[in-house]
């Protein structure tokens, strides 16, 4: 054989050896795919737990991936904002809340920590002030609906890989690997999914860094709160720090504390016992003695957004979509509601309920929504300054006046607590992308509010003067309810989402048979 000939022969074994190789490789990867599911999401945070909720509510099989092998038990980010509260008392989901939540003065919520509540009372709402929560209690009640409704929860599983195809999305996780028709990135600022698409995550780094942690103390002084208040009242600055010391119940406390003259130290280097025992002697004295920290972390004011909320089969949602300063206590809120807004949307596409197009509205009603709280708290950023100059205490003081001013009060609290969000949706009538408050009504069964007629996920034909006429066919999942309301809602009949805003609206019964039926097929669900 010439040597020509034995090349040739060599180059065709090995290209043989090669192809049986990818193909044994395609085999093996189709024989790992150990189970599938209709949406994988990472992250068994507030953001995930609750889209897992929505989904499984709606009918959808959901697997929730977790790296974490089990809860942390920490208190940060308990503030449930009125708009949020609405919105869980709408699935069934805050009464279970509020038998967990901290004690606290009810008072108002707050803007740039400046010493004036927040009234939401023109709001038409029946929260008007924040309810304090530890966040992991939130995800406890949130996991076992998740649970019931039919989720599945994996704790010790990391995302490691993810391929997309049209079709969908294979996800792998320690070892397993599920194929989904959709995956939803619920896995926070520093977010696996993100970072394995490779996606930029465009924005402002952090301009000062602090520390959360829950503490026990064996002894206060009486600079230590007794109970939680005001945040105004709850803050210090001593000594170039500042601090802010909650009382959480028995000898449990939340702290957050920083210092002016901090320098920057990397997220995942650990906070020490000594870092904490300073802290709390030079802000509340020698008497208050720090007995064990429960936990610990730290956190920037880093400012941050996605472009964009879907890449193909890929979605984000939560802290994996956007970060930003922690004031006001808007971030839980802000994923949860986004959860809110994409689970039926998901649950639809998936199920095939859908129009063309729904998908894309989750990104084109949150991303703007997300976009005006980073706007606000970078403002509350610099009006919350904890050695702000003479130029910025100035303008503290004029703020201050403004907020005891009704309207602007309102406008605020409309922004703070998230009753004033308005989507941009079709629809000449003024309620429409609004929300609807929480009326007491009286249905053919009797009394009820409008937030009881969400347990089931649906959306809601709201006919409260008989502008609907009878024997009009609707899709599955869209119900139609008769009933009389003493307060005026703003039209005669209103067509609710389920995350409970007014998609559609009427005030005579000529206008349900122009553009009900094409509303629905158009932005909720098809009209078979």
């Amino acid at each position: 054989m010439s040597t020509e000939e034995t090349e040739t022969m060599e180059t065709a074994e090995a290209t043989e050896r090669a192809e049986t190789a990818e193909a044994t490789e395609r085999a093996e990867a189709a024989e790992a795919v150990e189970s599938t599911t209709d949406v994988v999401i990472a992250g068994a945070g507030p953001t995930g737990l609750m889209l897992a909720y929505e989904l499984a509510l709606a009918g959808a099989e959901t697997l929730v991936l977790e790296k974490l092998d089990q809860r942390i038990e920490q208190v940060k980010g308990g503030a449930i904002q009125p708009r949020t509260a609405e919105l869980l008392e709408s699935r069934g989901l805050l009464e279970p809340m509020l038998r967990r939540a901290m004690p606290r003065d009810w008072v108002g919520g707050h803007f740039a920590m400046l010493p004036v509540p927040l009234d939401c009372t023109p709001w038409r709402t029946r929260h008007n002030d924040p309810i304090a929560l530890p966040q992991w209690k939130i995800e406890e009640v949130l996991e076992e609906r998740a649970v019931a409704a039919g989720a599945r929860i994996l704790r010790s599983s990391a995302v490691s890989k993810v391929e997309s195809d049209e079709d969908g999305v294979v996800v792998t996780a320690d070892g397993l690997r599920v194929r989904a028709r959709y995956l939803v990135a619920c896995d926070g600022g520093h977010s696996t999914v993100r970072k394995l698409l490779e996606l930029p995550f465009p924005g402002r780094a952090g301009t000062h860094q602090a520390v959360l942690t829950d503490i026990r103390l064996t002894a206060v002084s009486s600079l230590v709160p007794k109970q939680m208040g005001h945040i105004s009242t709850m803050t210090r600055q001593v000594g170039g720090y500042w601090a802010m010391l909650v009382p959480v119940g028995g000898d449990l406390y939340r702290f957050t504390f920083g210092h002016e003259g901090q320098v920057d130290t990397a997220r995942d280097v650990p906070v020490t016992h000594e870092e904490i025992a300073t802290a709390l002697r030079e802000v509340y004295g020698e008497e208050t003695t720090l007995g064990a920290v429960d936990n610990s972390s730290r956190f920037s004011d880093a400012t941050r957004q996605l472009e964009r909320y879907r890449v193909g089969r890929v979605l984000f949602a939560g802290d994996a979509a956007h970060i930003h300063s922690p004031m006001g206590g808007q971030g839980l809120n802000l994923g949860m509601q986004d959860a809110i807004n994409l689970g039926w949307k998901l649950a639809a596409v998936i199920q095939d309920r859908a129009p063309s197009g729904l998908l894309d509205s989750y990104h084109a009603e949150r991303h703007p929504a997300a976009a005006r709280v980073l706007h606000h708290t970078s403002a509350q950023r610099v009006l919350a300054d904890t050695n702000p100059s003479e130029d910025v205490a100035a303008l503290r003081d004029i703020f201050i006046d403004l907020l005891r001013l009704p309207d602007t009060n309102r406008h605020l609290a409309g922004l703070m607590s998230g009753l004033s969000l308005r989507y941009e949706l079709p629809g000449e009538h003024p309620l429409t992308g609004q929300r609807v408050p929480d009326a007491d009504l009286v249905t053919e069964d009797g009394a009820t509010r409008l937030s009881a007629l969400f347990g089931s996920g649906h959306a809601v034909l709201l006919d409260l003067a008989g502008a609907v006429p009878d024997g009009l066919r609707l899709p599955p999942r869209v119900d139609l309810v008769r009933a009389t309301c003493a307060d005026d809602l703003g039209a005669a009949a209103l067509l609710i989402r389920p995350d409970g805003y007014v998609c559609w609206a009427a005030d005579t019964p000529a206008a349900c048979g122009e553009t009900l039926l094409a509303t629905i097929e158009g932005g909720l669900t098809k009209v078979r």
